[in-house]
């Protein structure tokens, strides 16, 4: 697994109009090729009345599945420009297709890379990116006394909250990077004079926006 990468942060869609053609982008995580096809023969259906459905997914730790399609426009210049804006994000596990609604003017091979290539980065945009890190659950068992001040200290903190449990104790689990466990213990065995308890939990990835 790798220990951080970016990808799309959920389903998304964007149109733009250029020269009186709809090009209208849709954006998804695809982690297999199974997916990303299941994605795009869906808005083949959708959109079945279309002149071109369009699209490009990149799969894997190492990109190592990659496809791009140009659905009947000029070799190249409609799926690879697709693939190019994801490779240029850096993104992992992305799939996007790009439908096109002829408006009756021909743009020219330049020109069809372009718009595919704009289609593809503002759909990503209206996804949103994120960063998707490895990182330990650690949970922090405390009095309801010390609620407040922990929580106000977490979100100040280089930590991220994943979840809050209320039950006899609080609960709270945390996001820890696993080589500074034993330092967030510390950190908090001092903020709370040594009253809480901790257990360690799964490895998960946590996810944070990437701002564009």
């Amino acid at each position: 697994m790798l220990s951080h990468y970016k990808t799309v942060k959920s389903a998304g869609e964007h149109e733009i109009v250029i020269q009186k053609s709809r090009f209208i982008a849709h954006v998804t995580r695809a982690e297999s090729a199974e997916e990303a096809t299941a994605f795009i023969e869906k808005i083949k259906k959708q959109h079945w009345n279309a002149t071109h459905n369009c699209s490009a997914y990149m799969i894997g730790e190492h990109d190592h599945i990659q496809k791009a399609n140009d659905d009947g426009e000029p070799s190249g210049t409609a799926g690879v420009p697709i693939l190019e804006v994801i490779k240029k994000r850096g993104l992992k596990d992305t799939a996007i297709v790009v439908t096109r609604y002829f408006g009756g003017i021909k743009l020219g091979a330049g020109g069809l890379i372009r718009a595919y290539g704009k289609a593809a980065s503002e759909g990503l945009n209206a996804a949103g990116i994120v960063e998707r890190r490895l990182m330990k659950v650690v949970t922090a068992s405390v009095d309801y006394t010390w609620l407040g001040k922990i929580e106000n200290e977490l979100r100040d903190s280089i930590y991220e909250i994943k979840e809050i449990h209320y039950g006899e104790h609080v609960d709270i689990d945390v996001f820890v990077e696993e080589n500074t466990v034993p330092s967030f213990c510390s950190w908090m065995t001092e903020l709370t004079n040594g009253q809480a308890a901790f257990s360690e939990g799964s490895i998960l990835y946590m996810e944070k926006n990437v701002e564009f």
